[in-house]
């Protein structure tokens, strides 16, 4: 679920972002599962966000505010 999988995917995968945020791995999966099963709907803890730039920064990561935020215009009406 988006936007968590763009950004993992950005931060080099589950276990680099675990590894950023001092979090398990499986508690970094969850972010990507949907509210029903657990999940976080596709969003980053706000707690973690910050950890997550910071860290990205350091390692020369094009990661960007703008990513943790989905586009709503994008998605059309059926």
């Amino acid at each position: 679920m988006e936007p968590a999988i763009s950004i993992i995917k950005i931060c080099g995968g589950f276990a680099a972002v675990a590894e950023m945020t001092g979090r398990d791995e499986t508690r970094v999966r969850r972010w990507t599962y949907p509210k029903e099963r657990g999940g976080t709907g596709g969003l980053i803890p706000a707690e973690q966000q910050q950890v997550i730039m910071a860290e990205a920064r350091a390692r020369g990561l094009p990661l960007s505010p703008e990513n943790f935020f989905v586009d709503d215009s994008d998605q059309s009406a059926a």
